[in-house]
């Protein structure tokens, strides 16, 4: 519970209050019009509820509604309306001032059993170190994307190309903490929110989304240096687009799945 995080978040003399400053170390957008990325806001919410319920995250469920821009500082404040022997139902409200950005609300808990599998198979992909790095059509600079390392094991992204285009919605990527930071909840939670990158590749257009959600349910988590994040976007109507993704560690082992609602955005230049 108190190996470092991705992002700053502090604590209060409120045990169920804490608060997370911005900077652009945790935000997305063009130069001058920075803003917290959702998985962020999701990333923190979840590592509260764990820091604050004691126990992992086993689901949890983001609903975004506003922007918050650096140097706003985000607070965060718990609810734990539910708490039994093996599990809580929590959620908090994040919220600069009086302004909500996002909403979490989650279940946390874990009781002994003899049974662990999983059904889900993680698609063949060649190693990291043998695919192609890909950086953020944005380029350069020292915001989130900067942070993350991406490398394409099949689709297209940050204009990197690998393998052939199946036309499936499809995309396969590695991704991890350029820091070395370990592979937790909240960091999960961070790629859960890559799901709209999938939609250029889907399409074969220059084209993105804005996340209207998130919901990440835990499975096990394990060592890994990777997350080889299977991200299948399932269909787009009427302005908006749905997918879903499958995360993964190094040796197979299913981590967490994730699902996702977008405003579909398609782009007229290469860099609008």
């Amino acid at each position: 519970m108190s190996q470092p995080l991705f992002f700053n978040l502090q604590a209060t003399h409120n045990a169920n209050r804490w608060y997370l400053p911005l900077s652009p170390a945790v935000c997305v957008g063009p130069p001058g019009n920075l803003f917290m990325f959702g998985g962020v806001g999701m990333g923190a919410a979840i590592a509260a509820l764990e820091r604050t319920c004691e126990r992992p995250a086993v689901w949890a469920t983001a609903q975004y509604l506003s922007y918050a821009r650096p140097p706003s500082i985000v607070d965060l404040d718990v609810r734990v309306p539910a708490s039994g022997k093996y599990n809580s139902q929590a959620r908090i409200i994040g919220h600069v001032g009086d302004k909500e950005i996002f909403t979490v609300n989650a279940a946390l808990g874990a009781r002994e059993s003899e049974h662990s599998v999983q059904w889900l198979e993680a698609p063949k992909a060649p190693p990291p170190e043998d695919c192609i790095p890909a950086d953020h059509w944005r380029g350069g600079g020292d915001d989130l994307h900067s942070r993350i390392e991406v490398r394409v094991a099949q689709g297209r992204y940050g204009g990197a190309t690998a393998g052939t285009s199946d036309k499936d919605g499809r995309l396969l990527l590695w991704i991890r903490s350029r820091e070395g930071l370990p592979i937790d909840s909240s960091f999960l939670a961070i790629i859960a929110d890559f799901i709209p990158g999938a939609l250029g590749n889907a399409l074969d257009l220059n084209a993105g989304g804005n996340s209207l959600d998130n919901t990440i349910r835990y499975r096990r988590i394990v060592p890994t240096d990777w997350v080889l994040a299977d991200i299948r976007v399932h269909g787009v109507h009427g302005g908006f687009a749905h997918g879903a993704m499958y995360l993964f560690a190094q040796d197979g082992e299913l981590m967490a799945t994730a699902s996702q609602s977008m405003i579909l955005r398609v782009f007229e230049g290469a860099r609008d």
